[in-house]
């Protein structure tokens, strides 16, 4: 099953750097490994915005949330999430 996901990222302004900054590196660090499984599929940044949508391939709703709550900056998300299916004009 396929997932849109509009991600925002809101770390609050009181962190302090070096605990930010080890978040954003586990953060990179396990996109990168479910964008290597196939779960995470395309990952775009939205233009001047700390934000991006995600394409998703889980089996489950309870699997993209597993995969989402996985997430180190989960606490400091807020996210949209949309079901896709195939539409009937697609030529892929």
């Amino acid at each position: 099953m396929l997932f849109l996901v509009r991600m925002d990222v809101h770390i609050p302004a009181d962190m302090p750097a070096a605990q930010a900054e080890e978040i954003k590196a586990r953060e990179k660090a396990y996109s990168q490994d479910l964008q290597r499984q196939g779960k995470w599929q395309a990952l775009y940044r939205v233009v001047g915005e700390y934000a991006n949508y995600s394409v998703f391939d889980a089996e489950s709703n309870d699997e993209l949330h597993t995969l989402l709550s996985g997430l180190p900056l989960f606490p400091y998300m807020t996210m949209h999430v949309t079901p896709l299916a195939k539409h009937p004009s697609s030529i892929r």
